[in-house]
This record gives structure tokens, sequence and C-alpha cells, in this order.
């Protein structure tokens, strides 16, 4: 790229000094009566032409490799601007597709952790309702057995009851023939039978 823009100033440089070779070249019209005003005289025209070569000579030499240096580093920078801006797109899309499939995991390990936690309440609800029902059935056999328990004393209770009440009527209708001990083995085998009849 430097040796086309050098060559470009060659080139420029050497059509300057074409031109002006021709300009000094060519006759001038004898019509041009005023000519003479805007051409300068030969005495005031080889100084300047020198002064412009040398002039033309400098800036070729120092003022134009500067000038194509920095649009040379500018060209650079745009570049290397658009490539980082390219890189900084294909990393931001990267970016994206990396927090989309983050946004993913979370998603389902929320999803799974709210089953987890359905899974753990169902089964601690069917735990307690497991212990309930058993509380509850220990408390009804035990209150069952209590109730048992309660109505054999009361049998006993009242069959003891009923075996004296028995004696004294029957000591009372019979008479006193039959002793208290004959009187009770009486009422008790009564007793027997009517409980053993309730019992069929």
């Amino acid at each position: 790229m430097n040796t086309n823009k050098w060559g470009f100033a060659r080139k420029a440089s050497g059509m300057g000094a074409a031109a002006l070779a021709a300009l000094l070249a060519a006759p001038t019209p004898a019509y041009a009566a005023g000519a003479d005003i805007l051409l300068p005289k030969p005495a005031e025209f080889i100084p300047a032409l020198i002064a412009f070569l040398i002039i033309w000579a400098v800036l070729a030499k120092m003022a134009w490799p500067m000038i194509i240096g920095i649009l040379d580093e500018r060209q650079a920078k745009i570049e290397g601007d658009l490539k980082a801006a390219e890189d900084a797109k294909v990393q931001a899309q990267a970016n994206v597709r990396e927090y989309q499939g983050r946004i993913a995991d979370a998603d389902r390990e929320a999803a799974d952790i709210v089953a987890a936690a359905r899974r753990e309440a169902e089964e601690e609800r069917a735990a307690i309702l497991a212990k309930a029902q058993k509380d509850a059935a220990a408390t009804i056999a035990k209150a069952h057995d209590a109730v048992d328990s309660e109505r054999r004393k009361a049998m006993i209770e009242l069959s003891g009851s009923v075996v004296d009440l028995a004696v004294e009527i029957a000591g009372k209708i019979i008479g006193n023939d039959l002793s208290d001990a004959e009187h009770r083995a009486l009422a008790e085998k009564y007793l027997a039978e009517v409980g053993s009849s309730d019992a069929n």
C-alpha cells in the first residue's frame, strides 16, 4: 500500500514539473496584450520555479510520507476498531447464549427443587396422617380396653351385689332351710347360667 502511495506521490511531483515545463515552453500569444501582467518575467520566473521545485521536493520527501503514515495509522486504527467491534459482537452473542443456558439450568434446578419439596411435603403429610391414624387407633384400643375392664369390674361388682341380693331374696322366699353358703352357691349357679345364655 505504501509503495502505491509513493508511486502516486512521484507521479504527482512529475506531473507538476511537467506542467511547469509545458508552461515555460508554450509560446505566448501575440494577441494577449494584458498577458504580460499575468505571466512572470523570466528573471523572476526562474527563481520562483526553483523555489517551487525545492518546496515540492521537501514536501514530497518529508510531509507526504508523514501524511501517508498518518492515513495508514488511521486506516489501521479504523480496521482494528472494526475488528474489535466484530469480536465484541461475537463475544456478546456467546455471552447471551451462555446466560440463556444458565437461565435454563436455573429454571430446571428450581423446578426440581419445587418438585422435591412437593414430594417431601406429600411424604411428610402421609407420615403425619399414618401416625395420627395409628395414635387414634391406639387411643381407641386403649379406650375399648378401659371400657371392657370397667365393664368387667362393674359386672363383678354387680354380680356380687346380685348374689347377695339373690341370697337375701331367696332366703326370704324359700325360708331359712338353706344356709348362706348354699344360697350363695345357688345364686352363683343361676347367674352363671344367665351369663352363659347372654353370651350365646
